[in-house]
């Protein structure tokens, strides 16, 4: 039976890519993006295909669909997006959560809840394991989308116990790669765009914060073999182990892009981790997944990537 597959925020960066692997999987494919962060640009490769189709909504209302299985990507996830309508935001990880397992319910849908490292909030265990419940300030700014992840985890396991709805839980840590935006706020796409346009790098901080930056093919492997797993909700860690400071990849971008572009420092944002590192021993367990490609070469793609979209006369089509 070919598999009929929704991808909620399917026209946003990580979206664009697992749609590309669903239809090379042989699935028939629906992309929903209400377009805040997704790209027509990201999809247009796609719209020709004949088990493609394109619906713009929001999953903030209610929609009926006839699916099979539901990845639900929908969210802003860099802070310049998620905080600039933090409400909007709230509603989308709550009520935008509710109405796809509402979704899955009705049909007999498997779910897949892309999560995030943020639930664990600014960690105080290193590196940071699915069994760990996070230290998250309720009443920060961040916390728009941390909290509204939370409570999405929360929701999709308790459609499980009480409704059986067959779920999985995936929580993404920093990844990157081709179809980034390029004015997200996300310290890649950032350093990339700056050193590009010969302007300083911003790093906040002293730059001594690490983060682990998994590549977006490796991200969408991960997300797909969790879906073909039977009998584990998770959640599980999906990211790359080996951790970078913030200062180290300014340092390899200025490198790799032969930019000239000084390094400013500004002060850290309230509530921003220090440390950040998946624990991805249960992923390799589970799903025999480890990430393959490492920083060097994710960054010469990305940065391809990026060339070429600042060659275009006026940035990619957001619309």
């Amino acid at each position: 039976m070919t598999e009929r597959t929704l991808v909620t925020g399917g026209a946003g960066f990580i979206g664009t890519h697992l749609c590309k692997r669903l239809l090379d999987e042989g699935h028939e494919v629906i992309c929903l993006d209400n377009f805040y962060t997704g790209q027509r640009a990201n999809i247009r490769p796609l719209l020709s295909h004949p088990r493609f189709e394109l619906v713009r909504h929001d999953v903030i209302e209610p929609i009926r669909l006839e699916v099979t299985q539901i990845y639900h990507l929908a969210c802003p996830a860099s802070p310049v997006h998620y905080q600039a309508n933090a409400i909007q935001t709230v509603k989308t990880s709550v009520l935008g959560t509710l109405n796809m397992l509402g979704l899955a319910k009705r049909v007999g849908a498997r779910f897949l809840l892309a999560s995030t490292s943020e639930v664990y909030g600014d960690p105080l265990v290193h590196p940071q394991r699915e069994d760990y419940w996070g230290n998250v300030n309720p009443i920060g700014p961040r916390s728009c989308y941390d909290e509204g992840k939370r409570v999405a985890e929360t929701l999709t396991m308790d459609y499980h116990r009480q409704h059986h709805v067959d779920v999985r839980i995936v929580r993404i840590f920093n990844t990157y790669g081709p179809n980034m935006l390029e004015n997200d706020g996300r310290v890649v796409s950032n350093f990339i765009c700056q050193a590009l346009r010969e302007e300083p790098l911003t790093v906040y901080g002293d730059g001594s914060q690490t983060r682990s930056f998994c590549y977006v093919d490796d991200l969408v492997e991960g997300m797909f073999r969790m879906m073909q797993t039977e009998a584990f909700t998770g959640p599980v860690n999906l990211g790359n182990p080996d951790e970078f400071t913030v200062a180290e990849l300014a340092q390899k971008v200025l490198a790799k892009t032969g930019s000239a572009s000084p390094i400013v420092h500004r002060p850290l944002p309230e509530n921003d981790p220090q440390r950040r590192r998946p624990d991805i021993t249960l992923a390799g367990e589970r799903l025999n997944w480890a990430p393959h490609i490492p920083l060097d070469v994710g960054l010469d793609r990305t940065i391809a990537y990026f060339r070429q979209v600042l060659a275009e006369p006026a940035g990619p089509a957001a619309h």
